[in-house]
């Protein structure tokens, strides 16, 4: 795949993926009070009687979708990724308890979220919504990927939880190669014989940028972009193993419970090959910029290298 270029930020592209649904009549939007922030406002100035503001009331926001979703209606709520956390029950026992059909967006994730602090930074929202039976995990690299993916919702009938990017990144896909992304199915994106770079989200530029980087030394990384953590693509993490013999996996988001998590968990009953994770390891975010938070934390591109030669070494 060629060089990443410039683009958009993942929630750009959830906002463009709903217009793109906009020709079903049953989707409808629901926002809490952060429709200009995660972008659902797009949706909303071309079909303001299918969006539905609800104010600061998340946990009334996830209920009111499981009653739409109950009569018929396809709803896609939004808000920012910390503030989902507020309605866990009603999105645990409203929702996918009854396996309701309501597919929830959480902008601003992570520690890319930067001066917010601590507070605004979701470090354990995709860990969280794994815990829950039925639910689909998704972590789109890119505003394209993000687009592709939200609209392939539309024929998803499982509750779903995606979590979009507050900043621009590299784009890493193009108008086709985007078309081949589905749900559940990890994405190839460089070749490689020596290590596995699993990355999501955020943390697949980086993960370029490590592999680009081991390539000068002679060390070649397969990176593969797992937007989806659940259900995970384990047919891929068995061919990782089987090509490259060891892993890295390099999120923006706590090791406990994340991408790291997940395929930890899958390698402890199904395979053998030594993993190395690259994310926040059990702390709080702080505030700051984000190079500086990637710095601190050890979730920047030099940081995953470095994981890539004790994975290696570990072989």
């Amino acid at each position: 795949m060629s060089a990443p270029s410039t683009g958009g930020a993942s929630r750009d592209g959830y906002g463009k993926g709903l217009l793109r649904l906009a020709a079903d009549p049953r989707v409808v939007v629901l926002e809490a009070d952060l429709g200009k922030s995660t972008k659902s406002c797009h949706f909303r100035a071309e079909y303001p009687s299918r969006t539905f503001s609800m104010g600061i009331a998340e946990q009334n926001m996830m209920l009111v979708a499981a009653g739409m979703a109950s009569s018929g209606k396809i709803p896609f709520a939004s808000t920012f990724a910390i503030f989902t956390e507020r309605a866990f029950e009603q999105v645990r026992n409203g929702i996918a308890r009854p396996e309701l059909t309501v597919h929830i967006c959480g902008s601003h994730g992570g520690i890319h979220t930067g001066t917010d602090g601590s507070s605004a930074q979701s470090i354990e929202d995709l860990g969280i919504y794994r815990t829950i039976p039925g639910m689909t995990v998704m972590h789109p690299a890119d505003d394209l990927s993000a687009e592709e993916l939200t609209v392939q919702l539309l024929d998803y009938s499982s509750p779903s939880y995606m979590r979009t990017a507050r900043n621009k990144t590299p784009r890493i896909y193009n108008e086709n190669t985007v078309k081949n992304l589905q749900i559940g199915k990890g994405s190839k994106i460089r070749d490689g014989g020596d290590v596995c770079i699993i990355a999501c989200g955020v943390m697949v530029n980086e993960a370029i940028s490590a592999a680009q980087k081991l390539s000068s030394e002679g060390i070649e990384a397969l990176v593969v972009d797992m937007h989806t953590i659940k259900p995970l693509d384990t047919e891929l993490i068995e061919r990782c193993v089987s090509d490259c013999g060891c892993l890295v996996t390099a999120e923006d988001h706590s090791i406990i419970g994340g991408l790291g998590g997940a395929v930890a968990e899958y390698l402890s009953t199904n395979a053998t090959a030594p993993l190395e994770m690259v994310g926040v390891v059990d702390k709080f975010g702080q505030s700051g910029s984000t190079m500086d938070l990637m710095r601190t934390m050890g979730m920047t591109a030099d940081d995953i290298v470095s994981a890539a030669h004790r994975s290696i070494s570990r072989k």
